[in-house]
């Protein structure tokens, strides 16, 4: 019933808070479903991760940015098949009180997104997550190996500038 990404982002985003990671797992999903479709319902909740992210790196801007376009994100799609299991109404208040708490700078504080279908509950708490320490966590972007993502890079600029 639910998708196995969306299970795998809540599982990061509730249990671990591997923000960065509910990130990759969501925008790999979304390319396969909606690739370019920038408003998309899954764009709410991978910004809502990356402005976790930002926050608990003591990134008040970017997160600022980015949390308030993943509530403009969220809202627009209030029927979406991808919030069924999902406490929208509460998610949607929590959201709202971190975009102060982030406007006021305060110290990053985690929530958990709240969940009210017991399968998806239980999918989420059996999801295997590896233990990472939280200085990882929380600087994953520079500590993961880029070398494919460097590799892919330079292969595009070669084919648009042969030699």
């Amino acid at each position: 019933m639910y998708k196995r990404s969306f299970v795998l982002f809540l599982s990061y985003f509730n249990r671990n808070r591997d923000y960065f990671e509910c990130h990759e797992v969501l925008e790999e999903h979304w390319k396969e479903v909606a690739p370019g479709v920038r408003d998309h319902e899954l764009v709410g909740f991978i910004q809502l991760a990356t402005g976790m992210y930002h926050w608990r790196r003591g990134n008040y801007r970017g997160a600022q940015t980015i949390l308030a376009k993943a509530s403009r994100h969220l809202r627009l799609h209030p029927t979406s098949s991808y919030y069924t299991g999902i406490d929208m109404a509460t998610l949607l208040a929590q959201l709202t009180h971190i975009e102060q708490q982030v406007q006021q700078q305060a110290p990053f504080k985690p929530f958990a997104i709240s969940i009210v279908d017991a399968k998806l509950q239980a999918q989420v708490a059996a999801a295997p997550l590896p233990d990472l320490s939280e200085d990882f966590i929380r600087d994953k972007h520079k500590l993961r190996n880029r070398d494919d993502v460097i590799l892919q890079r330079a292969k595009r600029l070669a084919a648009k500038h042969p030699h």
